[in-house]
């Protein structure tokens, strides 16, 4: 292969994606000096009108990206960490999980409301149960109430509902309007307090076949160690409460710093109800891990606490 074969790097068609594998394409233009084209790939959750929940959830975005990389149709793609199953896929590498961007949800309301100042019963469009959940109990616990309403569609369509007047408000991943240039239409920047992220959101994937040694050992330049091992252990929280419970799950592992020094690692998990009435969140601090197993047993041990403090009953067992 010569040094100047340009390296094909397999994207979502949306905006966002695009946005997104841009970035990853010109760092990796600066490591590798070689060219990278974008190829478009439409998957399954770009063209299905159907809710996330009733596709099969994270999947559905990966699916197509991971079946052209199989086939040598590309050489490496990029996806929304939060997006990728939590289960490794034995053919692919998840070669780089560079710096993460803000993991944070917004608001983005009409008349530039802050959340504290939507009307009671304002309607609020969300097409995750985590948020809903959240912003749910959240609201009960201010003594208020909304009304969450499922959306789906990409930023464009999301905040058209807002515009339109159909909805008082729409809430997002930080991550995606920042990336694409559109903070200043955020109203409101939700406190991890308030809502727990997704787990890895905010961060990317950056995948490859496992058998390219030397196209792994280019693209893990763009590695990121802090962030890896946060959101591995917020996947493994996550994999563990999917073994035994169905309800929608938030996560984030921050770094706690004295000064410029690392100290710790705090963990933090919720599960509940999507209406908010029951929600179960615990959290942990300890040293930060140094391998991948030790990333994953933090997010075990959290997991088996809040399954141990009935996070498995709050929507029923999963079916096997």
């Amino acid at each position: 292969m010569s040094d100047q074969q340009a390296l094909r790097l397999g994207t979502r068609r949306s905006k966002l994606a695009m946005a997104q594998s841009g970035h990853v394409a010109d760092a990796v233009r600066q490591v590798t000096g070689r060219p990278v084209e974008l190829v478009e790939i439409t998957t399954y959750g770009d063209t299905s009108r159907e809710h996330l929940a009733q596709i099969g959830g994270t999947g559905v975005f990966v699916a197509a990206l991971r079946d052209a990389l199989l086939r040598g149709e590309v050489d490496f793609a990029v996806h929304s960490l939060k997006d990728l199953p939590t289960a490794s896929h034995p053919d692919l590498a998840l070669a780089a999980v560079p710096v993460r961007e803000d993991p944070r949800d917004v608001l983005v309301a009409r008349d530039g409301l802050r959340f504290a100042e939507l009307p009671d019963g304002a309607r609020v469009g969300t097409g995750s149960p985590r948020r809903m959940a959240q912003l749910n109990a959240y609201a009960r616990s201010q003594g208020r109430t909304i009304e969450t309403v499922p959306i789906r569609g990409n930023i464009d369509t999301r905040v058209g509902y807002v515009r339109k007047g159909e909805l008082d408000a729409v809430v997002l991943a930080a991550a995606g309007l920042n990336r694409i240039g559109r903070t200043d239409e955020v109203t409101d920047f939700l406190s991890v307090d308030m809502v727990l992220p997704a787990p890895g959101q905010g961060a990317l994937a950056i995948e490859c076949a496992a058998h390219d040694a030397a196209l792994v050992a280019v693209l893990a330049e763009l590695d990121d160690p802090f962030t890896r091992v946060a959101v591995t252990a917020e996947r493994s929280l996550l994999a563990a409460l999917e073994a035994g419970c169905s309800a929608p799950v938030g996560a984030l592992a921050d770094l706690l710093a004295d000064g410029q020094v690392v100290k710790e690692m705090r963990l933090r998990g919720v599960v509940g109800t999507t209406d908010g009435s029951t929600l179960v969140q615990l959290s942990t601090t300890g040293p930060v891990p140094e391998t991948h197993d030790q990333a994953m047993a933090l997010g075990r041990e959290l997991a088996s606490e809040m399954l141990a403090k009935g996070a498995a009953g709050l929507m029923g067992e999963r079916a096997h």
